[in-house]
Order: structure tokens, then sequence, then C-alpha cells
């Protein structure tokens, strides 16, 4: 999401943190993943920068379903509407379609970006994991292949690998991802910073989580994922492309969302959810 710094006391970390790193192969995954769908309502929660805005509005589709046995499928969809003032509105509408298997061996992606109802740009294409390497191949937005590093790790991958360190009670992960976005040839360089763990009883959630059964006893942690341009590394401090926070449950449903772009910050009350019961393995 898939996209703050958190309050201090929920960040409370280890003076010594501990670092995950992303695993070269990964095993059957100890994590079971909720297949689920989300809306979550959109807001804007500050502006800065060159880029002010005066509101943000908008909403944002996750609909995630599958298992490690079939693989993970996901259908995403973001429409913002920014306001900029003096009548300066934009319609941004993101969709996206992926697909990953459950070994994290093969990631297949597509989106599609339109402004003000016009396609902007799209991306087709598929990643496969093979003899310690990662081969990507795209037919948006034109045919072509190449290799990427083989340490990196795809969406739903990344999200167990997290789990885990959360459940392990490590404070940071920092892995490099690929999810196919940008033109289908980006790699971002991750910092996760796992805050303390929430109990069931704790500050129970008012949005759309409350009262779910599915939830009454799991686990949670507040959670903030940082992306790097890894083409854009220097030698001092890098600033992240942008930062996603949120509230993680341990089957990988997440709520209280914030996206920061930089100039300007969203957040996402999550307005509905359906917890969809998960395949049997055959």
């Amino acid at each position: 999401m898939l996209s703050l710094p958190l309050a201090a006391n929920s960040m409370a970390a280890p003076a010594a943190p501990s670092v995950v790193a992303a695993p070269a192969v990964t095993a059957a995954p100890a994590v079971a993943l909720a297949p689920h769908r989300a809306v979550y309502d959109l807001k804007l929660l500050r502006s800065r920068g060159k880029r002010a805005l005066e509101q943000v509005r908008g909403r944002i589709l996750y609909d995630f379903s599958g298992s490690s046995c079939e693989g993970y499928a996901l259908q995403f969809r973001q429409v913002s509407e920014l306001d900029s003032g003096e009548g300066k509105v934009a319609l941004s509408d993101l969709r996206a379609t992926t697909w990953e298997d459950g070994a994290a061996k093969s990631f297949r992606f597509n989106s599609q970006n339109f402004v003000d109802r016009k396609p902007v740009d799209g991306v087709d294409g598929r990643a496969e994991r093979d003899d310690g390497k990662v081969d990507v191949k795209l037919d948006k937005p034109a045919p072509k292949s190449f290799a990427v590093a083989k340490e990196l790790v795809f969406p739903t991958e990344h999200m167990r690998t997290i789990i885990e360190a959360a459940r392990a009670g490590k404070s940071l992960v920092e892995v490099k991802v690929f999810d196919g976005s940008d033109g289908g040839e980006k790699i971002y360089e991750t910092l996760t910073v796992i805050g303390a763990e929430i109990a069931p009883d704790d500050r129970k959630p008012t949005d759309a989580a409350a009262g779910k059964q599915e939830l009454a006893t799991l686990k949670r942690w507040p959670v903030t994922i940082s992306y790097f341009d890894s083409a854009k590394k220097t030698d001092g401090e890098q600033t992240p492309v942008y930062a996603i926070s949120f509230e993680l449950y341990e089957n990988g449903i997440s709520r209280d969302l914030k996206l920061d772009y930089g100039d300007f910050v969203v957040g996402g009350e999550m307005s509905q959810l359906e917890v969809k019961d998960a395949p049997a393995c055959k």
C-alpha cells in the first residue's frame, strides 16, 4: 500500500535496535495473511512546502485474496481529489492489480494512472526469482527485460517479513522492495520502524475494525515504512520518497493510515472491512 512519524510513545525501541534484513530465500510462511476487503476514506492532515494543498478528498479500495498455496492477489485503487485553492482541483486515479506466489518466486503486476480522467502512464510486467537472481520482463510501458538485485523482496513477502519481525520483538527491518511501480523499474530501499506491541484490549479501534471477531484476539503494532530511491544514494542523510504509517495486525490487516508525500500528509480512516474466509490448501 500499499503510503509518518508516529507519536513518540508508540515508537518505543531498545537503545540498540535489532535489524532484520531480507531473506535470500523465503521458506513456507509462518504468517497467515487474511483475505479481506477494506475501504479507507482519505482526508488532508497537513500541508507544507511548495505543493501546499487546501484539501484532499478520496478513497482507497484494498482487496486482498488468496493463500500461501495458491498465491496472493491484490486489487488496489486510490482515487484522490487534490484541491490547491483558487479553483485548482486535480483528480488522481491509480488502479493496480498484482499476484505473488506463496514462495515469493513469481510476481505479476499491472497498473494504470489517470489524472483528470486521462491516462498518463501504465505498467504491465512480471518478475521471476530463479537460480539466485530476479529477472523482470515488461510489456508496458515498452517491452524490456532486465535483471535486478536478488536480495529484494516483493510486497506480500515484505509484509510477512515485517510481521515476523514484530512477533520476534524486532524494531527495525531494512529490505529492498520491488513492487512494479514507477515504470516497472524502480527498486526502493525501505526502512520499517516497528513500535511497541498493542494488546488486543488496548486502544480499541473506533473505525470499521471495531467489533470484528476476526481481530478481537490479535496483536497489532504501530509501523512506519519509509521508501528511499535506491538510484539516488548520497553520502549524507537521505530523504524518503514517501512514507506510510499504520497499525498492523498480525494477520496483515492495516488500519489508521497516514500517507506522507513530503509536501503533504493524508490520513486514511478504515470505513469498511470485510474479512473473508481463507481458501484451504489442497
